[in-house]
């Protein structure tokens, strides 16, 4: 029986950053080696960082990224690594033939899929994989399917492939595919079968999403049936803007026993060994190669079998035997945890990756402020958290008695300065009454934290949550202030959940409980005015939270949302707030995506419109 050890080396990889990138991958690929691998796989465009949106229409970009596939292959010789073969994403480009991408200079192309046909402009950029052995680029795949919704874009920038890769690997037929390709019916999935391909081997960039693991888990097994070999899923964990990539690789067979299973939100490296049947030489189309370009690769460019299947044989003799290892699966996580886990990550490589060692935010005693601040104590350490209370002569003593339990509780630099020394004079200068004296209080704060993060090098944060955002119930260039905004796609009643499960996780741990109960326990309030509360100006979050998922998340309208059951004052309501804060929602800070809808990039509405969801 074959045996074919892999490697799926799940890692954190910067957009632009492409010396690191490689040097990411040439350290793991070193471990892979070193753990007996045969094949090491790396997740998609991990070369580049993904996603690399317009960087892509970038001819010098693209030509790095070539360039540097190239370098890599190279250093990988020189690492001792030239007979490991390693699977990387990257950028490329459509050749001069319109069909493949041009070789680099005076060599021929190795093999590949180019574009969908004939007549494609030279150098459009595509979505690419290479196998590096030998130090060479033995052969290429571009993407099929490019993801045109919610926070893809790729049609946009990218010419997709047309045909399946496929790769022997010490007698192990590899077929190759990216991401969009598994969650299209048909496409380099059924090609797979029907070439005889002994694993599909998939390069994923796909970012997380609550209880998404279970999505991916269904999705790879009916893939693998479907190709009726075992499925390899190698995927990209990290943050990049206002995406998280969890992780999550997993190695599954034809009949859904998951071998092995890589963890979640951290780097890994998962190796597997896989045991594959026995096949007659009958079943192995192109098992006679007709000869060798000038890259090195064998081509079976003649052989038998499917329409659309490129050949290159790397490693043609049998797999050598070895003791198999104990497969590894990760413990799955719970709802809470996992989105916990995310937005730690989140912030923590958006910190990273931008250049900063430290963040600030205002603390105001209450349950939003409360989670961000334990948020990124968790993700970049206490000492590197600044958190400053700024009472107004309306701030109780409850709410600034709370904050200073929680910098206590975290152990965060904490400081007081009050505001009412310099809201004073815009009153008296100005003579502002009403909401527009509640708004300055809320602008005069902004002031204080941006300062204090000019001056001192801080990220300044922003801890508006979700249904906030969603209705507008915020100051523009006040409590909106800042450069992220680490729970921008966590609804209130969420934030409840996180804090208790945040708190419940410490007593597990023996450790201090970071969020006072008062913080969560009491009503929430701006405290911009005497006796203020959140429900003075909107529903109760648990009603207004499940109105706002599904308008926002579902797109369901009036007519459905009066279906369900809602009162229509309500709906009216609600609905008029989120129409009329699209403007605000322009002009927020980034911040973790963890829902299926994000304000952002999920959801682009006009903010000059006369529809509206209202009754007649």
């Amino acid at each position: 029986m074959p045996r074919l050890r892999l490697a799926l080396a799940q890692v954190d990889p910067t957009v632009g950053d492409l010396a690191g990138n490689a040097a990411l991958v040439r350290r793991r690929a070193a471990e892979a080696a070193a753990a007996g691998a045969q094949l090491v796989a790396f997740p998609e465009m991990v070369l580049t960082g993904y996603p690399v949106e317009d960087l892509a229409l970038r001819a010098s970009f693209v030509e790095a990224s070539r360039k540097a596939v190239r370098e890599l292959a190279g250093e990988l010789v020189v690492d001792g690594l030239g007979d490991l073969a390693v699977v990387v994403g990257y950028l490329d480009r459509v050749g001069t033939d319109g069909m493949t991408a041009d070789p680099p200079a005076g060599d021929p192309p190795a093999t590949g899929s180019g574009a969908t046909g004939r007549g494609v402009p030279r150098g459009m950029p595509q979505n690419c994989a290479a196998v590096l052995l030998d130090g060479r680029v033995r052969a290429r795949y571009a993407k099929h399917h490019l993801p045109n919704y919610g926070v893809f874009d790729e049609f946009r920038i990218f010419v997709p492939g047309r045909d399946l890769t496929v790769v022997r690997v010490h007698g192990v037929d590899v077929a190759l595919a990216i991401c969009e390709d598994l969650w299209q019916d048909g496409g380099p999935v059924a090609l797979t079968r029907s070439a005889g391909a002994d694993l599909l081997l998939v390069l994923n960039g796909s970012p997380y999403e609550l209880r998404k693991d279970d999505v991916r888990r269904d999705l790879v097994t009916r893939r693998a049936a479907e190709a009726g070999c075992p499925l390899a899923y190698v995927n990209l964990v990290g943050g990049q803007d206002d995406l998280v990539f969890d992780g999550d690789s997993l190695v599954v067979t034809p009949s859904g026993e998951v071998l092995a299973r890589a963890a979640r939100f951290a780097e890994d490296l998962l190796v597997v060994d896989l045991d594959l049947p026995e096949r007659p030489a009958t079943d192995r189309p192109g098992t006679d190669p007709l000869g060798t370009d000038p890259l090195g690769t064998d081509r079976e460019e003649g052989a038998a079998g499917p329409p659309g299947v490129v050949r290159a044989v790397l490693h043609p003799g049998p797999v050598p035997v070895s003791s198999a290892l104990r497969p590894t699966v990760a413990p799955a996580l719970d709802g809470e945890e996992e989105v916990y886990r995310a937005l730690v990550l989140g912030l923590r490589d958006y910190a990273r990756k931008n250049g900063f060692r430290s963040v600030i935010l205002g603390l105001s005693g209450g349950i939003d402020s409360a989670l961000v601040a334990t948020i990124a104590c968790d993700a970049l350490g206490a000492e590197n958290v600044v958190g400053v209370s700024m009472p107004s002569r309306y701030s109780s003593d409850h709410s600034r008695d709370d904050a200073a339990d929680l910098a206590k509780r975290t152990g965060l630099d904490y400081r007081v300065v009050p505001i009412e020394p310099l809201v004073q004079p815009f009153l008296d200068a100005l003579g502002l009454t009403g909401v527009a004296e509640e708004n300055l209080q809320a602008r005069v704060r902004a002031v204080v934290l941006m300062g204090l993060s000019n001056a001192e090098g801080h990220l300044a944060l922003t801890t508006g949550n979700k249904s906030e955002l969603a209705v507008g119930y915020s100051t523009i260039y006040g409590d909106s202030v800042g450069g992220f905004n680490p729970i921008k796609d966590v609804p209130k009643t969420l934030v409840w959940e996180l804090a208790r499960w945040r708190n419940a996780e410490a007593a597990r741990r023996g450790t201090t409980p970071p969020i006072p109960d008062s913080s969560i326990t009491k009503p929430p309030s701006a405290e911009l005015r005497p006796g203020q509360t959140d429900q003075d100006s909107l529903p109760p979050y648990p009603v207004l939270d499940e109105v706002l998922d599904r308008y926002v998340s579902g797109a369901e309208g009036r007519s459905e949302l009066l279906a369900e059951g809602f009162d229509p004052s309500l709906i009216d309501g609600v609905v008029t707030l989120v129409d009329r804060a699209e403007w605000k929602r322009r002009q927020s800070a980034p911040g973790p995506k963890i829902s299926r809808m994000a304000f952002g990039r999920d959801r682009r509405l006009p903010i000059t419109s006369r529809w509206r969801e209202h009754g007649s």
